[in-house]
């Protein structure tokens, strides 16, 4: 599939951009494998965006994904998408590229955004967007150290392979809690996608596979 297929493929299903402005439910979740876990929620979600962004490399796309930094207080050294929290006034959109210009010096002007796809609750209580961007080579990124150690690009076949998606778990509380991860070998480092990050891989290849061209 060349990227302008992929394109279109994605412009099919995504969500519009505008529809970025303002709050929504959440359609996806950190809970969807741990249903007795899904609390009475009594408190509003705060707001968060980030960009999936869609290496358009010659030997098919990639997405690129970060490392965060060894240092931060919270999810130390977890694999991510650039973002964050919504500023006030912002909507996703801007929120999303403003992060990966802060965090990884991505130029918001080579990044063609596509669309949004399906919001994503994570168990700290955010309610997360994200949106959907494709950025052509060559690019020039410059990592904030205190919130990045590294980038790095997983190819997109790999990540949109339902083979390459399993169930892992870990104790949490006292209880089995279950997530999507996408262990992937990169060049004899393994990069351990999970949690929010692979539970919003895994939902944006749902939105894709649910029209009959990207069947898996």
């Amino acid at each position: 599939m060349t990227i302008d297929d992929l394109i279109l493929r994605l412009s099919a299903v995504l969500d519009p951009l505008e529809s970025g402005e303002g709050t929504a439910t959440p359609l996806r979740s950190d809970f969807d494998l741990n249903p007795e876990m899904r609390p009475t929620r009594s408190y509003a979600l705060k707001q968060a965006a980030v960009l999936i962004p869609i290496i358009a490399r010659e030997t098919g796309p990639t997405v690129l994904l970060t490392r965060r930094a060894d240092a931060l207080n919270s999810h130390t050294g977890q694999v991510a998408f650039p973002g964050g929290r919504l500023d006030p006034g912002e909507g996703a959109v801007q929120a999303a590229l403003r992060e990966a210009d802060e965090e990884v010096g991505l130029d918001p002007a080579r990044v063609r955004l596509i669309g949004l796809s399906d919001r994503y609750e994570t168990g700290s209580r955010f309610c997360v967007t994200p949106v959907v961007g494709v950025i052509q080579p060559p690019f020039d990124l410059a990592l904030n150290a205190d919130e990045v150690a590294e980038t790095f690009e997983t190819p997109w076949d790999f990540l949109m392979d339902v083979a390459n998606h399993r169930r892992d778990s870990m104790t949490w509380n006292g209880a089995e809690r279950w997530y999507w991860a996408m262990p992937w070998d990169d060049d004899g480092t393994e990069r351990y996608i999970w949690g929010a990050t692979a539970g919003m891989i895994r939902s944006l290849q749902q939105k894709l596979a649910a029209t009959p061209e990207m069947m898996v």
